[in-house]
């Protein structure tokens, strides 16, 4: 779909500056993909940061205490 919108020359630059194209078309395609991709990652994460969605880790927290554990012990033997 083609459409005309009205951006000030020196937004164009900016937008060729930060997406690394040199032609205006392909640098505002960019652009508009970066934001979209960028929303719908923040819209991901806010479903897990709202409890809606969840993972579960089995044993996740076993091994952590594990993991704590045989530091601390490496830890100890490195002192004595």
């Amino acid at each position: 779909m083609k459409i005309t919108v009205e951006i000030p020359d020196s937004e164009v630059k900016e937008i060729c500056r930060v997406t690394g194209e040199r032609k205006k078309g392909p640098a505002i395609r960019k652009l508009v993909a970066d934001a979209l991709m960028l929303k719908r990652r923040e819209n991901l994460a806010k479903k897990f940061i709202d409890g809606e969605w969840g993972v579960e880790l089995k044993d996740f927290e076993a091994g952590q205490a594990a993991d704590r554990q045989a530091d601390s012990q490496d830890e100890q033997s490195r002192r004595a």
